[in-house]
């Protein structure tokens, strides 16, 4: 079992915080996170799939009297949207009493539905924190092989941990059924699993390029608000990154439909049935999947508050992720598999555009080194370093 380094962060922010919301896709990894948690301080878990548990909350005001020192942690807490403008009367009553922090850990599966339930009612009184895939940084310690395993199996535990490449895929096919047939019908209307499925392989297929809903539409015989549907799905489940375009420049002609992403890479190669390290490199989404992948681990580490983009113009100008620390803040990143990096004037062009305080090349790899321009090559490693400590 790896250690993950978000498990201080939520302690910390436990401690000055009445509740926090953990959420992350199914199976990532939330419960081992809240029970190694509950293990370092009096906690009583609940599992909200667990009829039992549903029953022992059904007032909840009763059960939190009886384990008013205890940190309380409900697990797929979007089952159970009713409970929030009780646990909001809960929490301030513990607040006259001095209680100020430490009283609820929510684990969700469904980031929307959460952050829909819980923010109105619990305004000021939450802290959201996202599980993300196992990242370089807990997993690959700067290890080419080890980066290799990750790209390739993804970064769900099960998956990434399993005893061959074989096992893993099995798992991934497992976890993409088990979504389809099972965990999306239980969100509302009825969506063919077939369909979705297919429009997930389509995403898959396309990883990493401009969305043209009019496209995918046609090949699946549906409309184009049932596209925009599936995706608002998908990208709420935190199943795939819809990655906005830059459209502040009003003198260029931009490109203004987002880029879209498969968020884990492993799911993306199960959807594409990539099943060894070989098959990936021969892929045509070799690309695609690379990318997706450092953005991923990127955005692991870059705190909430700063904005990711992508830049491009019709004129060829192209930045393929900004990260907008803020107005005057922007670090322009350029995405590259090779160990040898070499540079468009495409990227230079769109880091004036869009005046860019940094500019990095991120590469295969290890050394940082000065590419000219005030441009500096990079690894992945050393990239998310550099960003843990601009925080």
């Amino acid at each position: 079992m790896l250690k993950r380094r978000l498990e201080q962060k939520i302690k910390e922010t436990l401690d000055r915080s009445p509740s926090v919301a953990l959420t992350g896709p199914r199976q990532i990894g939330k419960t081992t996170l809240a029970i190694n948690i509950s293990e370092t301080m009096p906690s009583v878990y609940l599992d909200l799939e667990d009829k039992l548990d549903l029953q022992r909350v059904g007032d909840i005001a009763a059960f939190h009297a009886e384990n008013r020192d205890k940190l309380i942690i409900l697990d797929e807490i979007q089952r159970l949207p009713e409970i929030f403008p009780q646990l909001r009367g809960i929490i301030d009553k513990e607040r006259r009493r001095g209680n100020e922090a430490g009283q609820f850990l929510f684990l969700g599966s469904a980031s929307l539905e959460l952050l829909q339930q819980s923010s109105e009612s619990l305004a000021g009184r939450i802290a959201y924190i996202e599980l993300y895939p196992i990242d370089i940084l807990d997993f690959a310690e700067g290890k080419q092989d080890k980066i290799n395993t990750l790209w390739l199996r993804g970064g769900f535990p099960q998956s990434l941990l399993a005893k061959s490449d074989r096992n893993s895929l099995v798992w991934r096919r497992d976890f993409i059924r088990t979504y389809l047939e099972r965990d999306i019908p239980q969100l509302g209307p009825r969506i063919p699993a077939e369909t979705l499925g297919r429009f997930w392989t389509m995403l898959a297929h396309n990883q990493g390029s401009v969305l043209n809903a009019a496209q995918i539409a046609r090949n699946l015989e549906v409309s184009g608000t049932t596209i925009g549907r599936y995706l608002d799905l998908l990208v709420d489940l935190l199943l795939v990154r819809r990655l906005r375009p830059w459209t502040f420049n009003e003198g260029k002609r931009l490109v203004r439909s987002p880029k879209v992403y498969v968020r884990d890479s492993g799911i993306t190669h199960a959807l594409l049935n990539i099943s060894n390290y070989n098959d990936l490199l021969g892929h045509p989404v070799v690309g695609g999947s690379w990318e997706g992948f450092m953005i991923e681990n990127i955005l692991s580490v870059t705190p909430t508050e700063a904005i990711p983009y992508y830049y491009r113009t019709s004129g060829g100008a192209e930045v393929d992720l900004i990260l907008e620390f803020s107005m005057n803040e922007k670090w322009a990143i350029e995405i590259k598999r090779s160990s040898a990096p070499s540079l468009s004037k495409g990227f230079h062009i769109g880091c004036e555009d869009i005046k860019a305080t940094k500019k990095y090349v991120l590469y295969s790899g290890s050394e940082t080194f000065p590419m000219g321009n005030d441009i500096t090559a990079i690894s992945l490693h050393d990239l998310m370093q550099e960003i843990i400590k601009h925080q």
